[in-house]
């Protein structure tokens, strides 16, 4: 008699590739998949989050019944508490003998899985996630002995072993990285394409009704609710990315602008982190749209780099130093974090127009998030946990994999390094650089101090003061630590008692 599995699939592993389901056994083996509170509710996550979840889990159980499986789904409403509770019903049920599954992309879940076999009397079956283009094994043999990791080198390696943006395995063009070509700020220099329209269909709809209900008091306006839910879906939008945003995304891709959230980036993070599309794909896709004469070089190379390097560098990283990792805080930053971010309530220009966005449409690129939320949280010493719950809660595409080392590593610092070779502080001025925000501001980012002054300006320089024993060691601070050290004294002082002041009203 053959044995009977049930195969669990999570939430973000919603693709055939996953290889729990790439061995299971149509007419044998039974499927799970739950909506449960535990995971809908350990952040207070954005509602646009957990309708595209929802909605695609839905719409991709369709596709698992229409091959032939048996599927066994609970739903929201059946208010089963976790994952665990919702197999450990399905192997009763159907008599199963042993329950299979991808690891989890989160160390909180990935750590219950010892639990598992003992709670069910049966073997659990935990196998390698392969849809992602490092292993974790080959990630350690890459960091191992090595004194500090740093992506641009993983990156590398990564473009050599996929082939991508080579010519006789050297970099097309005779360079690595062409990051230096996609820091132009925006100055209105072209329209803005708008973004298809992708209209709920009915399953979405229901969901939308759903989690509204269910979630009253989660941030996320659901009236803007636009992502696509279907492999399908998710391909079209990245295919429009490609022919029409594609050629402008390098040159703009740091671009703060006032009038669009979206810019010509191709908001394919969240559709990559719960499997509705494959990275290796889309790297090879927006590959062949360079060779074609589509886009410039710097435009791809600056997006495969995102997708090949930093996704699968963050991934590795966590796993490495997980769970030591979430408890690093290498400026001992305590400040809670201030209500205006889960209102948007502030007069900073750029602060508000992140923030506004990220809560309503779950959704806010890099910039935003590292030079202007991360950079403001890094300034005023914000709890780091704090900033990372907020972070992980707020945003579509975050899981703790990819969320805490970009949050805690690269916005914060707070890993000593382990990220970044430097922290990504600073002034006004960058940000003035980088968008047109301060024009629509009441700050100046030509003033330092005073009631006009655009606080992330003194902010800025309090901040290297009141950690310069610990910037002293990074090379790369030498130059602005030792511009500090010139100014006159009553500068300095008056400098830091006006962010004192600000950091009050925090």
């Amino acid at each position: 008699m053959t044995d009977h599995h049930c195969v669990l699939v999570l939430a973000d592993q919603l693709d055939w590739s996953n290889p729990a389901l790439a061995e299971a056994r149509p007419g044998i083996d039974t499927i799970v998949m739950a909506e449960v509170a535990e995971e809908a509710n350990y952040v207070r996550h954005n509602r646009h989050k957990i309708v595209l979840l929802f909605s695609a889990m839905r719409h991709f159980a369709e596709d698992i019944q229409a091959r032939g499986f048996s599927l066994r789904y609970v739903y929201l409403h059946e208010q089963l508490p976790s994952l665990a509770a919702a197999a450990h019903q399905a192997l009763r049920e159907t008599g199963a003998t042993r329950l299979r599954l991808c690891s989890p992309g989160e160390y909180r879940l990935w750590s219950e899985l010892d639990e598992w076999p003992d709670r069910f009397g049966l073997p659990v079956d935990v196998l390698e996630d392969t849809r992602f283009l490092c292993s974790l094994a080959e990630f350690n043999r890459w960091a191992s002995g090595k004194k500090q990791l740093r992506m641009e080198y993983f990156y590398r390696e990564m473009r050599k072993r996929h082939q991508l943006l080579l010519d006789q395995g050297d970099p097309v063009g005779g360079r690595w990285n062409y990051d230096a070509e996609n820091r132009v700020g925006w100055r209105n220099q072209q329209p803005i394409p708008p973004r298809p329209d992708i209209a709920p269909d009915k399953m979405t709809r229901e969901v939308i009704e759903e989690v509204t209900r269910a979630f009253p008091d989660n941030p996320g306006d659901l009236s803007q609710f636009r992502l696509a839910v279907t492999h399908e879906d998710a391909a079209d939008q990245f295919e429009w990315f490609c022919q029409v945003a594609l050629p402008s995304f390098g040159t703009f891709q740091d671009a703060l602008v006032e009038e669009s959230p979206w810019v010509f980036h191709s908001l394919i993070s969240m559709y990559l982190n719960c499997g509705l599309l494959a990275p290796l794909v889309v790297c090879q896709r927006v590959e062949n749209a360079w060779r074609d004469g589509h886009c410039s070089l710097a435009a791809a190379e600056g997006f495969i780099r995102q997708v090949l390097g930093w996704r699968e560098y963050v991934r590795g990283i966590y796993w490495l130093h997980m769970p030591e990792y979430a408890q690093r805080n290498t400026f001992s930053a305590r400040r809670p974090l201030p209500e205006f971010f889960w209102t948007a309530k502030t007069d900073l220009r750029c602060l508000h127009v992140a923030l506004s966005q990220s809560l309503d449409l779950g959704y806010a690129h890099h910039i935003q998030r590292l030079m202007v939320i991360g950079n403001f949280a890094l300034l005023t010493g914000l709890d780091v946990k704090a900033v990372c719950e907020w972070y992980l809660a707020v945003y579509v595409d975050a899981y703790e994999w990819v969320e805490l080392p970009n949050t805690a590593g690269m916005a914060l610092y707070a890993d000593h390094g382990t990220m970044a070779s430097k922290p990504y502080a600073a002034s006004g001025k960058y940000i003035q650089k980088q968008g047109n925000h301060c024009k629509q501001c009441r700050y100046n980012p030509g003033k330092v101090t005073g009631e006009e002054a655009c606080p992330y300006n003194s902010l800025y320089w309090h901040f290297i003061d009141r950690h310069k024993d610990v910037l002293k060691t990074n090379a790369r601070m030498g130059l602005i630590l030792g511009n500090w050290r010139k100014r006159a004294a009553d500068e300095k002082a008056a400098i830091v008692g006006w962010a004192d002041e600000l950091l009050t009203k925090l």
